[in-house]
């Protein structure tokens, strides 16, 4: 693992810690809610990425592929949480549960920040597509980025739909689920369509 890789998983690990805390406010009740507790776990994903690049660097050495899938992973787990972050985020301002068409809305946003953030993180640093990123690309990312919109968002409103209306469904399982549907077609469009080396 290079000083560039440390460099950048501790980084993910630290954003991954932060931007679990609104998913938290919303999800844990309220005696769970303690500095101590938020700290702690913020530690947790700062220690536990890092560790995590460095098991998967060992496994690369009998297992080719590996890493770079890890790299991937470790982008996926921030652009998750970037997804539930701002989506948490937005149900809190919304001030209430949302219905289907809202719900919708918002996890469109929410995924579009998260896809953007898998743009940049996938092509220089997973990918290594260096230079300057071309028309073909880009469109060819939102291409792919689009398809796995519609697998994600409609997998989470099913799931949403189907489930129980409690907060924890809502702000979790569902968008969980429709992350889990997308992850691999976005892993094979990106490394064999879009960054092809």
């Amino acid at each position: 693992m290079s000083k560039n890789d440390l460099k950048f998983i501790t980084i993910i690990g630290a954003a991954v810690g932060l931007l679990i805390q609104p998913i938290l406010a919303n999800v844990l009740p309220s005696n769970f809610q303690n500095t101590a507790s938020r700290i702690f776990i913020f530690a947790v994903f700062l220690i536990l990425a890092p560790f995590a690049l460095w098991v998967a660097s060992v496994i690369a050495k009998i297992r080719q592929g590996i890493y770079q899938f890890a790299q991937f992973a470790a982008v996926g787990a921030l652009n998750t949480f970037i997804d539930l972050g701002v989506l948490n985020l937005e149900i809190f301002l919304y001030g209430s549960l949302p219905g289907t068409m809202v719900f919708a809305a918002l996890k469109t946003v929410s995924f579009l920040c998260a896809t953007t953030n898998s743009f940049l993180w996938n092509k220089y640093w997973t990918f290594g597509s260096h230079g300057k990123a071309d028309v073909r690309q880009v469109g060819s990312f939102y291409v792919i980025a689009a398809i796995g919109w519609a697998l994600n968002v409609g997998g989470a409103t099913i799931v949403k739909v189907v489930g129980p209306p409690t907060g924890a469904w809502v702000d979790l399982v569902a968008p969980l689920a429709g992350v889990a549907i997308s992850f691999a077609w976005d892993f094979f469009g990106y490394k064999h369509l879009v960054f092809v080396q």
